[in-house]
């Protein structure tokens, strides 16, 4: 079970909040302030000494589950403040913080440079290895999400960083780290949706230092201007059981760090993707209801605004982006009659846009506001300046109004192009590296804010080429809909070059469940097999054209639809893997997602189409060793009724006589 050990896990947190935030007042102030798990340096003084200067102020607050401290430094001869806002949560093992700069005075700092939000070391005191396990991020491939475990010996360095700006993008871009260390560990996560990095350095046999940080900062703040430090949350654990760790990561990350408009939590969800026509809208939902499916949300993807006369034709007119009006000829009317229409029939209306990249030069924003535009090399079109008061509040009170206006559910965001990291730095002036980047992210997250501020029952999906831009910040307003673009089997999609995105997406899944409880993906394929590897908490189908009048087609449609609203829910659980990672053709992959709360779960297994074994020996975890647990197929087929510890010592087997074949089994406690 994921609960954690509220002595063990709890006592590293206190011990660690104790020594590097509760700083006592009564110690030496450079002895104190070199405890603060951040840095920077200020002229010529690094971040010790120069806060070992001023003055500080302390407040605290206490709100439910969460202490605050804000921590405050002025500087009255140069009119910087520096403000340091930490979060304790008292029902997890986890500590949070932000550090903001702000110039107070009346002309411009001294130089900022060096900003690490966090810059802290950790000893262990036994024998043992550091050990690093994370994953890749999102790349648009079979790889991405794969994680990797690594020993951090006494010579070890290591730098992360994304691709080009977007936060998760990249094999070396994922930005949730769990460092294992003798007798547990701890969880490092980053908030910036922009470019960080983080280094892994190990200091002498004892010692390993970490710093996370915006890539690069080398700046003076003019006045009123304020910049931050990406968010860190930081997971402490105890024991030697990593899975368990990610549990509790699991379930901090669901309830302290998913969105909850009005304080409802993600639901699992269905979704069908919309003809791109107004005709279109109603002619794709009524297909799927008269197949009995009543998908949950409506999805009218890219292509809706005009695209006719920019630079990209033909299957990429869609990269024409600027104007962000419905097309007058594919939407004379809009989307408000079909977004009424869906609402009374209990089906959400999902709209993407793509507001940051301008792709179109004869668009709306290049035409009549290219002041607001950040040119960069290699960005597919110059990039909106969210850093820019008025080109904010432009985007948004201009989205705002067709929220409204056209009765949007979903706002879906995406990001394409290779990123923005090119047009921030182009942008830069000397003195001032880095400033665009940070004014921009602070803006972008203040633009979803203030939408949902707004409309106060808007969801908002991310994406960002696929799931590019997952960091915590970004996940803490929105969910992911749509994990990766490697979705597209080369038997429809033979340009595209994505070879077995069966194989791929069961990686995906495998690697991706030990940070998110929630994400989503569309399933191009409608075998068994091939649909199974892509159930998840959201989930659609975008079948082949004339699918409706197959009758087998249909069932196989439907039957995708009904097995994905049974598994979803047990997804948000506990997750669990009973096989190594592995994209091989000839091994088999299972995991496992368990709800000790209600006494069930779920395991999912695909045997590969080179697999010469039928069977998988898998053993439990999280049950209850003293119940008896029924098992069975997802057809309804019962397999077995036995004691939880049977099934977590000695185990059970999974039997997929043909390959390749996918196996949903489901158990429930039945003590009877």
């Amino acid at each position: 079970m994921s609960s954690f050990d509220s002595n063990g896990d709890s006592h590293k947190l206190r011990a660690w909040v104790d020594r590097h935030l509760q700083l006592s007042s009564g110690e030496c102030a450079e002895v104190a302030t070199e405890r603060l798990p951040f840095s920077f340096q200020y002229g010529a003084l690094v971040s010790v000494k120069y806060l070992a200067r001023l003055p500080v102020e302390t407040k605290t607050s206490v709100q439910e589950s969460k202490k605050q401290t804000i921590k405050t430094w002025k500087d009255k001869r140069s009119g910087l403040e520096i403000r340091y806002e930490a979060v304790e949560y008292t029902d997890y093992p986890v500590v949070e913080w932000t550090v903001y700069f702000r110039n107070i005075g009346d002309s411009l700092t001294d130089v900022i440079q060096n900003i690490q939000g966090l810059d802290t070391l950790f000893l262990k005191d036994a024998d043992g290895d550091f050990v690093l396990n994370g994953h890749k991020g999102d790349s648009c491939d079979t790889e991405s999400y794969e994680p990797y475990s690594n020993i951090m010996g006494e010579s070890f360095e290591k730098r992360f960083a994304p691709g080009n700006g977007k936060s998760s993008g990249g094999a070396d871009g994922w930005p949730y780290y769990n460092v294992q260390m003798p007798g547990g560990g701890v969880i490092v996560a980053i908030g910036w949706p922009g470019q960080w990095t983080s280094t892994f350095t190990r200091t002498g046999e004892d010692g390993l230092h970490i710093r996370v940080g915006q890539a690069q900062t080398h700046l003076r703040l003019q006045p009123g201007e304020e910049i931050r430090t990406p968010l860190i949350a930081m997971l402490f654990w105890q024991g030697d059981n990593i899975v368990n760790s990610q549990n509790v990561w699991r379930r901090w990350f669901w309830n302290h760090n998913s969105p909850r408009p009005q304080g409802i939590p993600p639901v699992p969800l269905t979704s069908i993707q919309l003809g791109n026509s107004e005709r279109g809208l109603w002619e794709e939902t009524d297909k799927f209801m008269a197949a009995g499916i009543r998908p949950n949300i409506g999805w009218r993807d890219a292509n809706w605004y005009p695209t006719d006369g920019g630079p990209f034709k033909d299957n990429m007119s869609w990269l024409n982006t600027g104007t962000w009006e419905p097309d007058p000829v594919k939407y004379p009317d809009g989307f408000r009659a079909y977004s009424d229409w869906a609402r009374d029939r209990g089906i959400q209306f999902m709209l993407w846009f793509e507001p940051e990249r301008v792709g179109d030069p004869e668009s709306y924003l290049a035409k009549h506001h290219p002041e607001w535009l950040l040119e960069g090399p290699e960005s597919c079109g110059p990039i909106l300046n969210l850093g820019d008061p008025q080109a904010w509040n432009w985007i948004t009170n201009h989205v705002d109004a067709m929220i409204r206006k056209e009765g949007i559910d979903w706002y879906r965001e995406d990001m394409n192009g290779p990123g923005p990291l090119p047009a921030w730095t182009n942008n830069d002036g000397p003195d001032r590296v880095g400033m665009t980047e940070n004014l921009y992210v602070q803006g972008h997250l203040a633009f979803w804010d203030e939408l949902v501020r707004r409309n106060p029952e808007l969801r908002i999906d991310t994406c960002a080429s696929g799931g590019r831009r997952n960091d915590l910040e970004t996940m803490r307003r929105a969910v992911p809909l749509l994990r990766s673009d490697y979705q597209f089997p080369e038997d429809r999609f033979p340009d595209l070059n994505q070879s077995d995105v069966r194989e791929a997406n069961q990686g995906h899944t495998y690697g991706l469940a030990s940070w998110f409880p929630y994400y989503g993906s569309g399933a191009y394929v409608t075998d068994e097999y091939g649909v199974r590897s892509f159930y998840m908490p959201a989930f659609g189908v975008i079948p082949q054209a004339g699918w409706e009048q197959d009758k087998q087609e249909t069932q196989a449609v439907r039957r995708a639809y009904d097995e994905n609203v049974r598994v979803a829910p047990f997804m948000l659980g506990d997750y669990y893997p009973l096989t190594p990672y592995s994209l091989s053709q000839m091994a088999w992959i299972a995991w496992q997602f368990d709800r000790p709360e209600s006494g069930d779960g779920i395991i999912q297994a695909f045997r590969r189409r080179m697999c010469v074994e039928e069977s998988l020996f898998v053993r439990l975890s999280g049950l209850d060793p003293a119940a008896y647990y029924d098992v069975v197929t997802v057809e309804g087929n019962d397999l077995l009724h036995e004691r939880g510890s049977v099934l977590m010592e000695r185990g059970m087997a999974v039997n997929i006589p043909d390959a390749p074949g996918a196996a949903i089994l489901l158990y429930r406690v039945n003590n009877a």
